[in-house]
């Protein structure tokens, strides 16, 4: 009796790995749960994505959570979900991401509908912002919709979930990429037709689908029965609601072009009058150092939780060879 009640008074130890403190579930899913966390040397909060080896390995998913791991590592802007970095156990693997709370914006629109068109258009500005900076660095998303938007504290966009995304090694020699892929509502009609495509330009589609979406409150491209859908894709058969203003109607009309060699590209969105209007540019640094030993780490055999390892296998050396010739691209 006396033991049953000292130990029902003791403390609960609290569980940490590395460094990070961890604390509630959050999200869980079929291979994951996310964990919210703490940093114990800074009191930072992050988020602890923990993946169950055993699982990882059993869909065959070892090389695209790999992929994921390594392209966010490649990309760090003010409008990207950022990833700190990555842990692993004999079976386990963590990955610490920054602590978005302001939700999805999928979340929002299904509740609140359509935006006021200056809200929008700033977040539609980020995400072109996130997008031209994934391009700069070869990184092509290739899953970009709402449910992938997420807003921080303070209400600034954050592009997150790259486990579709695409490298500019893999590109073929035709200068395409050939992997289909995507939400079907989102995704460009060139990606469709499963001809090969150009990963900047299938992008930009889909921003163009989301600024829509942000406008209206509901899909340009809709319908039950996935080849009329894919056939409303291909031939661009949308139409504007009334209340769209003139400049953003030209500039989705300019985006959501079938053909991708005349669709407007980034740069070009970026001189757009509609677009340009309390256009800000994001200031951060741009030169920083990546090191992906901690992945090879986090894949590894170990029972003790590790971050650090000095073998790099042969998907991560392409991905340092990608980063030291960024410059040539």
């Amino acid at each position: 009796m006396y033991r049953a009640k000292r130990a029902a008074l003791s403390p609960k130890v609290k569980r940490r790995v590395g460094k990070y403190e961890l604390g509630r579930t959050i999200g869980e899913g079929t291979f994951a749960k996310v964990r919210f966390a703490k940093n114990t040397e800074n009191d930072e909060p992050v988020a602890i994505k923990i993946l169950d080896k055993e699982k990882v390995q059993k869909h065959r998913l070892v090389e695209q959570i790999r992929r994921e791991i390594c392209t966010m590592k490649l990309v760090k802007h003010p409008n990207v979900v950022r990833l700190f970095e990555v842990m692993g156990s004999k079976a386990r693997i963590f990955i610490v991401l920054e602590y978005v709370t302001g939700g999805e914006l999928f979340e929002i629109i299904a509740t609140n509908g359509r935006l006021k068109e200056e809200e929008a258009r700033k977040y539609f500005q980020q995400l072109i912002n996130a997008v031209d900076y994934c391009h700069s660095r070869g990184v092509y998303h290739r899953d970009l919709k709402l449910e992938n938007l997420l807003l921080d504290a303070s209400g600034n966009l954050k592009v997150s979930d790259f486990g579709l995304s695409a490298l500019t090694e893999q590109v073929k020699a035709d200068g395409l990429l050939h992997t289909t892929c995507g939400t079907p509502n989102y995704v460009a009609p060139e990606v469709i037709e499963d001809r090969g495509y150009d990963g900047a330009a299938a992008d930009i589609w889909s921003c163009g689908v989301i600024l829509y979406v942000l406008l209206a409150g509901f899909l340009p491209f809709e319908d039950d029965n996935i080849i009329a859908l894919y056939k409303k894709i291909s031939e661009a058969q949308f139409t504007c609601p009334s209340w769209f203003s003139t400049g953003a109607k030209k500039l989705i009309t300019r985006i959501l072009d079938p053909n991708p060699t005349t669709r407007i590209t980034i740069s070009q969105i970026l001189e757009d009058p509609w677009f340009k209007k309390g256009y800000k540019p994001p200031v951060f640094d741009e030169k920083y150092e990546t090191s992906f030993d901690d992945v090879d780490a986090a894949f590894g055999d170990s029972d003790e939780t590790t971050g650090a390892m000095p073998a790099v296998d042969e998907l991560v050396a392409v991905l340092v060879h990608l980063f030291c010739g960024l410059g040539r691209l």
